[in-house]
């Protein structure tokens, strides 16, 4: 069975064209810093206990499993809501059901990799999905270009937002993962591991998403809507249907009251109609065996926004260097805004995989 998968094209596509300055990613760890925002408070009481850890250069996890081992509890006891950058200072919050220690012995604790902030009792298990965003505090080192253009860019990123691309992240070390979606799609019926299962699934679909939106930047609508496009409400997931593009739609995109979506392919779901449709066929009409692998594994079709506004962007310029501030929606990536922004290219990291 063969790893070669489909070819994609979207990692050359930018909205505002190719960047005209340069320069590197995470130097520090410092330098990614990420805070998970839950949306709401912890209960203060119940059977569960709410951690808030701050991470330095180790992986959601990996720090899952150090604390459901200190904790003596099994792996399926213990929650989080979103996996976090692994080359980064992370803060975010883990769930456990009870355990061997106190939320005062989880604040005594001394652990390499993580330290706890905080430990409050709580009344559920967190969910994947559940927080509300991700604020980012970003260093860009060895900035060369032009520094006018960028400032354009960045104001117009302010105002406009930027393509909702999947990162890099999403498709594993060397893009990995699209190859294990390709041996799993091309054998729907096997028993994959569970954690194959869902890597295939996830990398496939953020694939299929990310090859429509970069044919949507091609033809210049990606932040408008086409006869037919399915658009979703702001702050919700609920979709409608927008026949055609009146002065009222375009309005309600004006403010951002509403926004194109795009496929993350499977069987059932709602789907536009008209141009936007034979758009979303055409392109995807090129990985069909794809296509039908998830059909094929019922895998739930979803829409996704295909701009994300990037809220609370401020940036200062130091010498050689940019800073960047900005809140972003839960499952949208900082990588996306970065590619709009400049050509940054990562620090080389060689600690051992933890």
């Amino acid at each position: 069975m063969t790893d070669t998968h489909p070819e994609f094209s979207w990692s050359d596509v930018h909205a505002l064209g190719l960047p005209s300055a340069s320069g590197v990613m995470r130097s520090k760890s410092e330098d990614f810093r990420v805070e998970e925002v839950l949306g709401f408070e912890p209960d203060g009481e119940g059977e569960h206990i709410l951690l808030w850890i701050e991470k330095t250069d180790c992986n959601t996890a990996w720090v899952a499993g150090q604390i459901a081992r200190l904790a003596g509890i099994q792996r399926r006891d213990l929650g989080y809501s979103g996996m976090k950058d692994r080359w980064a200072v992370t803060r975010q919050y883990f769930s456990l059901a009870g355990g061997a220690l106190s939320c005062d012995e989880w604040l005594a604790l001394e652990t390499e990799g993580f330290k706890v902030l905080a430990a409050t009792a709580h009344r559920r298990k967190l969910r994947r999905g559940t927080h509300q965003a991700n604020k980012f505090r970003l260093v860009i080192r060895q900035l060369e270009g032009d520094r006018e253009a960028l400032e354009a860019r960045l104001q117009s990123v302010a105002k406009g937002g930027v393509p909702n691309f999947f990162g890099d992240q999403r498709f594993g070390r060397d893009m990995g993962n699209l190859g294990l979606a390709q041996r799993v799609l091309s054998d729907p019926r096997r028993r994959w591991h569970r954690n194959d299962r869902e890597f295939a699934f996830s990398a496939a679909r953020s694939a299929l998403f990310n090859e429509v939106l970069a044919r949507r930047i091609r033809e210049g609508n990606w932040n408008t809507a086409l006869p037919g496009e399915l658009l979703m409400l702001a702050g919700s997931r609920s979709l409608f249907v927008a026949e055609t593009v009146d002065e009222e739609i375009l309005a309600r995109l004006a403010s951002n009251d509403v926004g194109p979506t795009g496929p993350m392919p499977g069987e059932s779901g709602m789907q536009p109609v008209a141009e936007a449709l034979a758009l979303e066929q055409e392109v995807l009409a090129g990985y069909s065996a794809w296509v039908d692998g998830l059909c094929a594994s019922r895998v739930k079709a979803d829409r996704r926004r295909l701009v994300l506004d990037v809220a609370e962007l401020s940036w200062a310029f130091s010498d050689d260097s940019l800073e960047l501030a900005f809140t972003l929606p839960s499952g949208c990536f900082a990588t996306a805004v970065l590619r709009e922004l400049l050509d940054c290219r990562e620090a080389r990291h060689s600690k051992p995989e933890a």
